[in-house]
């Protein structure tokens, strides 16, 4: 069975800042994409709110990325996403986290995927 890559707000957000085509490259990776419901809410909230346009197309251009029917959606055991994804990364050691968020990244203890110099994606 794949490794899971489970992705958060800020990773997605920075790769397509990033214009990278973060999908392709971690299924290249042979990694099993996993989007929490938790991170298309706040994605929707990102688009919606007052932000400046360039964050609120980010947020929008984000959306119709991981509403692929291939990516699969998981519900987080809290409703703070942070701590949901933590509790996902303890119960789940093998799986990688897709972050750019870094408290988050220093609170977990596996893997991660992280944007490099805005070009590129990395495993640390």
């Amino acid at each position: 069975m794949a490794k899971k890559c489970l992705l958060d707000t800020s990773f997605i957000l920075m790769a397509i800042r990033s214009n990278i085509d973060f999908i392709e490259e971690i299924k290249f990776l042979g990694l099993t994409i996993l989007v929490p419901v938790q991170v298309i809410e706040e994605l929707k909230a990102i688009a919606k709110s007052k932000k400046k346009l360039k964050f609120r197309d980010e947020a929008a251009l984000a959306l119709r990325i991981v509403d692929i029917p291939s990516l699969s959606k998981v519900v987080l055991k809290t409703k703070n996403v942070d701590a949901g994804i933590a509790m996902f990364a303890k119960e789940n050691q093998d799986s990688i986290i897709a972050t750019m968020d870094k408290e988050l990244k220093s609170r977990i203890k596996n893997q991660k995927l992280v944007v490099r110099a805005e070009k590129k994606l990395e495993i640390i």
